[in-house]
């Protein structure tokens, strides 16, 4: 058990508030938001402190995945164990993704923020999503996908921070790892003392998070402007409604079958939350929620596959974005979709949203393969929603983050690798450093 079980709340120091590194975090995305309203252009050159930190986290990545996967796969005895995890886990992904497509086709059939907009489809500048077109006609198929599941080579892997690759090879090496038994023992140790220097690394670069949450808020305000928020202002609205709802609807009941609290889960990562809000990027908090749910009581060996496979799979935020753009264009557009053609819709966002596990931050190449796909809406009423899609994206990624951390510890209660007692140690006292 982890030192921090047997912790009791009274004896967690708390931090002064300014101290906080969520209080910094919103402090930051608070002056980046004042500096695009005073300016604007000053505000979009503040890009380069958002993708340095962004960039920071992605260079560790790929080794912290390798050395989480392998140190917990391979202290597990039972390999029948990891198989099992990852079934309960990809069932549990593909049932409550599914959940999300409906709930976003059913509240945007609603309150139809797109209808009496009348877009004349043909008018728009279809160049300005050229690019999403190109990459949706060369979207990969299902026996594609499942070839580039295996890396070419391993440096190219990590090179390319592609977790799905990274993912198979610390799989297959956990494995080889735990075959060879005692004579791997060094070697394991040596990945413990690796992921010991990373997680330190980490640490430091959790420090200037507020500098990169700064960067990137100002950078999404000052580009897009007050304006696009006014513009396409109902479909934002609704949009953060939806979310609002999968919170509500989904996850609030499935923490309670659980048992734990999903408002003191998102308290615990409330930092994580306001970093992806900013940021608009879930990488940027990877590392830091595996040692948060560790800490919460999940087994190493869960966590280090569980949440990896959710980056990949779990994306309860972007399949709503997929239903409620899909949906939004066609009501824009005047695109006649009856309940038959929203059904096929599904049918086929059941399929390409999965396709976003290919491709880091695809989530308007699937959009646009799905719209082609579907062979009614056009793919170039997409040029509608460019302009916002990094407001709709704080909210999709909100979402999946908040979703992936539930799935990690609804699994591990599944197969009963969750410490209870210091789950709810941990979130009645709070993340304390």
């Amino acid at each position: 058990m982890n030192m921090s079980a047997t912790v009791s709340p009274a004896l967690k120091k708390k931090k002064p508030f300014y101290k906080d590194l969520s209080f910094q975090v919103f402090f930051g995305m608070c002056l980046g938001v004042a500096l695009a309203y005073f300016d604007a252009k000053l505000a979009v050159d503040m890009k380069a402190f958002g993708d340095a930190f962004i960039h920071l986290i992605q260079m560790l990545i790929g080794p912290v995945i390798f050395c989480t996967v392998c140190s917990g796969i391979a202290r597990v005895q039972d390999m029948k164990k990891v198989g099992r995890v990852a079934l309960k886990a990809l069932l549990y992904f593909e049932v409550v993704t599914s959940l999300a497509l409906v709930l976003g086709l059913v509240v945007m059939n609603i309150f139809r923020p797109g209808e009496g907009m009348n877009i004349d489809a043909s008018k728009l500048d279809a160049a300005a999503v050229d690019s999403y077109v190109t990459q949706a006609h060369h979207a990969i198929t299902a026996s594609e996908f499942l070839l580039n599941v295996i890396p070419m080579t391993v440096i190219g892997a990590f090179a390319r921070g592609d977790i799905l690759q990274i993912l198979f090879f610390s799989v297959l090496f956990a494995f080889g790892l735990s075959a060879v038994g005692e004579r791997a023992k060094p070697v394991i140790e040596a990945i413990d003392s690796i992921s010991a220097v990373l997680f330190w690394m980490i640490g430091l670069a959790m420090k200037v998070a507020p500098i990169g949450a700064f960067g990137a808020i100002a950078f999404t305000v000052g580009k897009f402007g007050f304006e696009s928020l006014l513009s396409l202002g109902k479909l934002i609205i609704v949009f953060y409604f939806i979310c609002s709802l999968f919170f509500v609807l989904i996850l609030f009941p499935i923490c309670r079958a659980s048992g734990f609290s999903l408002l003191k889960l998102m308290r615990y990562i409330r930092t994580e939350l306001l970093l992806v809000i900013g940021t608009t990027s879930s990488e940027s908090v990877f590392p830091k929620l595996l040692t948060k749910l560790e800490r919460l009581g999940c087994q190493k060996s869960v966590v280090g596959l569980v949440l990896p496979t959710a980056y990949t799979f779990n994306h309860d935020g972007t399949c709503l974005y997929f239903a409620g753009a899909a949906v939004f264009l066609a009501q824009a557009t005047n695109t006649d979709l009856s309940w038959q053609g929203q059904l096929g819709l599904l049918l086929v966002l059941l399929l390409t949203s999965k396709g976003a596990a290919g491709v880091s931050g695809a989530a308007l190449v699937v959009l646009a393969v799905t719209l082609a796909a579907t062979n009614t809406i056009p793919v170039a009423s997409m040029a509608l929603i460019l302009g916002i899609h990094r407001m709709l994206a704080s909210a999709f990624v909100f979402t999946n983050i908040a979703g992936n951390c539930v799935a990690t510890i609804v699994v591990a209660n599944w197969e009963g690798a969750l410490d209870r007692r210091q789950l709810d140690i941990e979130l009645n006292s709070g993340w304390v450093e």
